[in-house]
């Protein structure tokens, strides 16, 4: 197996997002199958190798990193890709997909490994000749219900003093200046705004857990990759209202194992939530679609798109690309095939009468 470099713009806070901490997770995995490590391309870091080093002449001719041919880049952060497989061209690279909707396109040389299924078919569409996998993201084994209610207990809440909790971050402006507010007149609501290093103890004390990111990422521009945080609430025995988009849709199922927020007035919404408060109406993720998450799959996983990988990049430098990639160029002239097509047939109607 080739080693795997994880480009990363930089480890340090400066660069702290569900992104980040992700693909060091996914690292760590890929760790367990053959060798990987960071390289950074933005900030220079003690104890990371830096790409502009691996990539000069001098690097190479005084041998201080291996030969290049048996290295897999692991580009990950959207705004830089195109930059990045650029600059990679000539060399083994992959493209990680968190979030979609950046723009770019890729040549069918680089592989695509999405992280939802979501990303998946946007990848499908816009990229057809490419190697597509799916390796969904890890959601950690400490996320569980440290409850485990028996059917005894089935209708109260057990030892979780916290009605409502919501992260303010990615949260919509209807969520944190209609919806919280007209909660907090009725139950206990807690707004968190900062990091939260034990995030599973506080889902444990939480009993509905709202998230609503659509707004956040139509202001974006690109989409919710995944969609961590209500996948680990549920694990915790959460109740979990939250929007559908993009990534979520991979997992989240409404009026199954979920709710959806925002749903066509407050008033409904106060109506619902207050109800499945104050009931013992429980929806939960099978553990069927959590094993789906869990480290062991993903390694299974990652030990077969590894090798598919390391087979491709064998293969490429002796095979010609025949598959013509479908650009812009191709889908006008096929468009414009289709409609000659239906103008003659029309005129050949026409000719016969």
């Amino acid at each position: 197996m080739r080693r795997l470099y994880f480009l990363l713009p930089g480890t340090t806070n400066r660069f702290a997002c569900g992104g980040l901490w992700a693909e060091l997770k996914t690292l760590e995995l890929v760790k367990k199958v053959c060798p990987a490590e960071v390289v950074t391309y933005r900030q220079r870091e003690k104890g990371h190798l830096w790409l502009d080093d691996l990539l000069s002449p001098q690097t190479k001719s005084k041998n201080l990193s291996k030969d290049l041919e048996d290295v897999i880049f692991v580009m990950s952060w959207g705004f830089d890709v195109a930059k990045l497989a650029a600059k990679l061209k000539s060399f083994n690279a992959v493209y990680h997909a968190h979030s979609a909707g950046y723009g770019f396109n890729l040549p069918s040389s680089v592989p695509i490994i999405t992280v939802s299924r979501n990303t998946l078919g946007y990848w499908g569409q816009r990229s057809p000749h490419s190697l597509l996998y799916y390796l969904p993201n890890e959601i950690s084994a400490k996320f569980c219900d440290f409850h485990a209610l028996g059917d005894n207990l089935k209708n109260e809440w057990g030892d979780r003093d916290i009605d409502i909790l919501v992260q303010a971050r990615k949260s919509s402006s209807y969520l944190l200046n209609q919806l919280i507010p007209a909660l907090q007149k009725q139950c206990r609501v807690e707004v968190i705004d900062r990091y939260v290093e034990d995030l599973e103890g506080l889902f444990n004390r939480a009993k509905i857990y709202l998230y609503d990111s659509a707004e956040y990422w139509a202001v974006q521009g690109v989409t919710e990759g995944f969609g961590l945080q209500p996948m680990e609430a549920l694990a915790c025995g959460c109740q979990v209202f939250s929007s559908v988009n993009h990534g979520l849709s991979d997992y989240l199922d409404p009026a199954f194992n979920c709710y959806k927020i925002a749903g066509y007035s407050q008033e409904f919404d106060v109506q619902r939530i207050m109800k499945v408060l104050n009931s013992g109406q429980r929806l939960s993720l099978s553990p069927q679609v959590l094993d789906e998450y869990r480290a062991e799959n993903i390694t299974a996983r990652l030990v077969v798109i590894l090798q598919e990988l390391n087979d491709f990049f064998d293969l490429k430098p002796f095979a010609q690309q025949h598959i013509l990639d479908l650009g812009y160029r191709e889908i006008l002239k096929l468009r414009s095939q289709k409609l000659f097509a239906k103008l003659f047939t029309k005129l050949k109607k026409k000719l016969k009468f």
